[in-house]
């Protein structure tokens, strides 16, 4: 595979047919979601070390959703194709994201690590004043505007957000050009640069959307309360986050050329 580059304009066409693959398979993606939302839930379940599997699988996650947009494009189905197409991959790349997710795994404990340090543990006392429901309102609005929270969640963000960048296409690399986890990493953080223009729009139009949509849940629960929004509110959301990752594969399809990668939605 070959680097491509592509005008910043790309960004905001990377969310569009991120909508337009996911309506053309509403439910597909939903049972693809489902089936995620569900592996989650029953790690969550388990003991704290069987957690940190919930962060190991991630890159095989984005994965599991840009195979879908492609079936998709392809005019097939993503359920069960997509579980099965990376199932079948072979040994090397199943071994090479299973390497993505425990690189990913000690990356985030480093970022926690570097948050922790820095806020002195100011967020870990706001986390345990809220699920304890001992402290008043008085005392968690002060844990809030601790500078120290502010601070580290702040680099906390930061820090998540560069991870992202050799990670994006990692996954992607692995599976269709045959890269070692390492190799992947490196090329995934090339490619988000030479497009960075691109990927800036990209997360600028997904932070409208997001703000958009802050604005409408607000109009909605004054109209109809809090108690009845979640009912629509909730579904929206996961749709919004299902979308997200549908428009991942087109961004990996439009910064690496592969001859018989498929770059446009058909009509």
């Amino acid at each position: 595979m070959k680097f491509q580059q592509v005008a910043p304009r790309q960004g905001v066409a990377w969310v569009r047919r991120g909508f337009q693959v996911f309506l053309r398979q509403p439910f597909g993606f939903a049972a693809l979601f489902a089936s995620c939302l569900f592996v989650v839930i029953v790690l969550r379940a388990g003991p704290p070390l069987l957690s940190m599997a919930l962060i190991v699988v991630a890159p095989a996650v984005s994965l599991l959703f840009m195979v879908a947009s492609r079936l998709v494009v392809e005019g097939r189905s993503p359920m069960p194709a997509a579980f099965t197409e990376i199932a079948r991959a072979g040994r090397p790349a199943l071994l090479g994201l299973l390497k993505l997710g425990v690189a990913y795994l000690v990356a985030a404990i480093v970022v926690y690590l570097l948050s922790a340090a820095v806020d002195g543990g100011a967020f870990s006392a706001f986390v345990e004043s809220t699920r304890d429901g001992k402290s008043s309102q008085e005392e968690v609005m002060a844990r809030m505007i601790d500078a120290r929270l502010q601070l580290g969640f702040f680099l906390w963000m930061l820090l998540v957000s560069l991870l992202a960048v050799p990670f994006w296409h990692a996954p992607a690399l692995v599976h269709w050009g045959g890269q070692g986890w390492a190799k992947s990493l490196f090329f995934s953080t090339v490619a988000i640069w030479r497009n960075r223009g691109a990927f800036a729009m990209f997360g600028l139009t997904w932070t409208v959307i997001s703000f958009a949509f802050l604005m409408v849940s607000a109009i909605g629960v004054a109209l109809v309360g809090p108690q009845l929004f979640p009912i629509v509110g909730a579904p929206l959301i996961l749709a919004l986050a299902t979308v997200f990752y549908a428009s991942l594969w087109f961004t990996f399809a439009d910064c690496f050329s592969a001859p018989e990668t498929p770059l446009e939605t058909p009509p």
